[in-house]
């Protein structure tokens, strides 16, 4: 079956080019400063980044205090000089700043923010101002990657043309859709919907991927998303990688309950797309219009995040 219908695109940032300022910011848990210095070097070979020193700090499990963290993003964001901001790690901490993003808007200096995981929080927040962003690698993960996750990240942001498809393994539900593509970490995600900060799903394509949750945690987040009668506004379903969420010992997988879960659903639906916390995480702009062919597993960009 063939869903939906192809949105009004946002409006897109300016296309970065070498050698630009971007900042680089931590707005969720600390982080490993090895892996920090090995992201940030394959960024510094590219643009100008630039952290303040309270980046390091650390208060328990998060990046500093929430003071700090939201003052380093508000300031990122709000710097006409800075082209795109990057995250250092996901973990948790970004949904913690949306109070205080309350009844405010971004800042109308367009930027694409670069993160995954925990910086979900953030991006639904974006779109729901209507900006895109960029679901894609933090830095302590960035150098774990291979080089051609890093040139599409660069091919993302700098060239006012759609990204190349991507191609998934499996399709769950098959069938064709077209929407605005939304979403990122599923946990993240249930813990916004309901709030001022989830963006509308009417239409969208919703993309889902995970890290540690055992399949009846799975099960409980999907049924939280039919409960509040997500599945009824969407056109399409992609899902990336879901790692480490195996029940110990156990007869079942978790893509056999997300396979049911899926179909249960009942909109077109492919699964096994390299994104989020397994050995590739290709960066996909979010909010921006897409196509969805279920049947061949295959994801297409109908336009650029950037403009020239």
């Amino acid at each position: 079956m063939s869903v939906g219908g192809s949105p009004q695109p946002f409006a897109a940032a300016s296309a970065l080019a070498p050698g630009d300022r971007v900042a680089v910011i931590a707005p969720a848990s600390g982080f490993d400063h090895v892996s920090f210095h090995a992201g940030l070097a394959l960024i510094a070979a590219r643009y100008r980044p630039e952290y303040g020193a309270g980046i390091f700090a650390r208060q328990r499990y998060l990046a500093g205090d929430d003071a700090r963290r939201f003052t380093e993003l508000h300031g990122a964001l709000s710097d006409p000089g800075i082209r795109a901001v990057f995250c250092a790690r996901g973990g948790y901490g970004a949904t913690r700043l949306l109070p205080r993003l309350l009844g405010s808007e971004p800042p109308a200096q367009d930027k694409l923010l670069v993160g995954f995981s925990d910086i979900t929080a953030l991006h639904l927040w974006l779109q729901r101002h209507g900006r895109i962003s960029v679901h894609g690698p933090v830095l302590t993960q960035l150098a774990r990657l291979g080089g051609d996750t890093l040139e599409r990240l660069f091919r993302t942001l700098e060239v006012a043309e759609p990204p190349a498809p991507l191609t998934g393994t499996t399709s769950y539900v098959g069938g064709r859709a077209e929407g605005r593509l939304i979403g990122g970490n599923l946990s993240v995600l249930t813990r916004v919907i309901g709030t001022p900060y989830m963006p509308p799903l009417e239409g969208a394509i919703l993309l889902l991927e995970d890290q540690g949750e055992r399949p009846y945690r799975l099960d409980r987040m999907w049924t939280h998303l039919r409960l509040a009668g997500v599945f009824e506004r969407i056109s399409g379903l992609v899902l990336g990688e879901f790692t480490h969420c195996e029940e110990p010992g156990a007869d079942y997988s978790s893509a056999e309950v997300l396979r049911e879960l899926a179909q249960a659903s009942g909109v077109p639906c492919a699964a096994g797309f390299p994104i989020g916390h397994g050995a590739r995480n290709e960066p996909v702009p979010l909010g921006v219009p897409v196509r969805l062919d279920a049947d061949d597993c295959s994801l297409h960009f109908l336009t650029a995040a950037v403009r020239s």
